[in-house]
């Protein structure tokens, strides 16, 4: 489905935006996109157009968000969930037992140093082992993993996304994020729009529907989301469109 079958924007919606293959377009690791600043410019002009009601729904720490995004400052959800800076500003974290998962970092780590390919992402809450240059690895990195998320115990969960295995805490995710900001100004009374394209986003998707709001799934596989996209320059595009009338109306 294109852009062009998506509904109608309206001047109420509170956006809720996924970053890595939804704004931006994937790459080989973490570290390697880059933010033009034609995509700044657009963020900002996208957050003016919903009266600040815009917020970035991530798998990366809120700390790698602003340093991708400098020097804009978003609200913005971190590490599925579980740091959040609100609309005004503030920071919430959510608490977790510190010492095993730097444990298991430590344990990640090694394994990943040892095969070549593999790469550990340490977010602080949560830790990302990605196989995208290595896929042949995914058994085994799946093996450890399983093991490493026994150790911890109850509370902490697997994730599953793109090329990539997360151990993170349980109980929070993308969804419970968007409830939290849907809760506060300037998203409460808004209609929440949410456009996200990986295994992590279908909790987002969820919650938004349940609110009566639109969820756009991009790119192909099954989704609970009520609309689809292509790709994120076809995302791009279309939030380019919305702001730009949001633009106009305000002019």
């Amino acid at each position: 489905m294109s852009g062009a079958s998506l509904p109608p924007p309206t001047a109420d919606w509170a956006l809720f935006l996924d970053v890595d293959g939804t704004l931006l377009e994937h790459a080989e690791t973490p570290d390697a996109v880059r933010v033009d600043g034609a995509m700044r410019a657009l963020l900002a002009e996208l957050q003016a157009g919903a009266d600040g009601a815009l917020a970035l729904i991530s798998g990366r720490s809120v700390a790698d968000l602003d340093g991708l995004f400098a020097p804009l400052k978003l609200p913005a959800a971190g590490q599925h969930g579980a740091e959040r800076r609100d609309g005004a500003g503030r920071m919430h974290r959510h608490d977790f037992p510190e010492a095993p998962v730097r444990q298991a970092a430590k344990r990640l780590a090694a394994f990943a140093g040892a095969h070549p390919g593999l790469l550990l992402e340490d977010k602080g809450h949560s830790l990302a082992l990605h196989f995208r240059l290595a896929p042949q690895l995914e058994g085994e990195a799946r093996a450890l993993v399983d093991q490493v998320l026994a150790e911890l115990g109850e509370g902490f969960e697997l994730q599953r996304g793109k090329m990539v295995l997360e151990l993170r805490p349980g109980g929070r995710d993308k969804g419970s994020a968007i409830a939290e900001f849907m809760a506060e100004a300037p998203f409460r009374g808004r209609t929440p729009v949410f456009i996200g394209d990986d295994l992590t986003d279908e909790f987002g998707f969820g919650v938004v529907n349940r609110m009566g709001g639109v969820s756009i799934k991009v790119g192909e596989g099954p989704s609970q989301a009520r609309w689809r996209i292509a790709d994120a320059q076809e995302v791009r595009a279309w939030l380019g469109e919305w702001a730009a009338r949001q633009a106009r109306q305000r002019a």
